[in-house]
C-alpha cells in the first residue's frame, strides 16, 4: 500500500475515534456522557487493534486475535462508518468529505480489499 494511501487510512481512522467520540457524547448527559466518550473511542481503537488477519499488507502482519478477512473489513467499515455519522452530526458536509475519503481509500486499496475476501488459506501470503 502506498505511504500516502497509509496516512490517508490513518488519518480516517483519527477522524473516526472523533466522531465515535462525538456520537457517544450526544448518547448520554453530564458523567454517563463523559465516560462515553472516553470509553467508546478506546473500544473501537481497541477493535482495530486487536481483530486483523495474518500477513494483512496495510498492518504490521501480526495478529493479536486472527479474524477472516471479511470479519476485518466489517469491522474497519463500522467504525470508519459509525465516525463519518459521528463527523455528519455535527457537520453534514465534514461528513459527507470523510464519507466521500473512505470510499476513495477503499478503491485505491483495492487489492487488498480483494485479498481479505480471499480463501483462507492465502492470509500467510503477503
Amino acid at each position: 500500500m502506498a505511504g500516502w494511501n497509509l496516512a490517508l487510512r490513518f488519518l480516517l481512522e483519527l477522524a473516526a475515534l472523533v466522531g465515535i467520540a462525538m456520537l457517544a457524547w450526544d448518547a448520554g448527559d453530564g458523567v454517563v456522557g463523559v465516560v462515553a466518550v472516553v470509553i467508546a473511542p478506546v473500544l473501537a481503537a481497541t477493535a482495530w487493534g486487536v481483530f486483523n488477519v495474518p500477513g494483512d499488507p496495510s498492518r504490521s502482519g501480526r495478529a493479536p486475535v486472527v479474524v477472516h478477512g471479511l470479519v476485518r473489513l466489517a469491522i474497519e467499515l463500522a467504525i470508519l462508518g459509525l465516525g463519518t455519522w459521528g463527523l455528519w452530526t455535527a457537520s453534514p458536509l465534514l461528513g459527507v468529505v470523510v464519507a466521500v475519503l473512505v470510499v476513495f481509500h477503499y478503491v485505491v486499496s483495492w487489492r487488498r480489499v480483494t485479498w481479505l475476501l480471499g480463501p483462507v488459506r492465502a492470509r500467510g501470503a503477503s
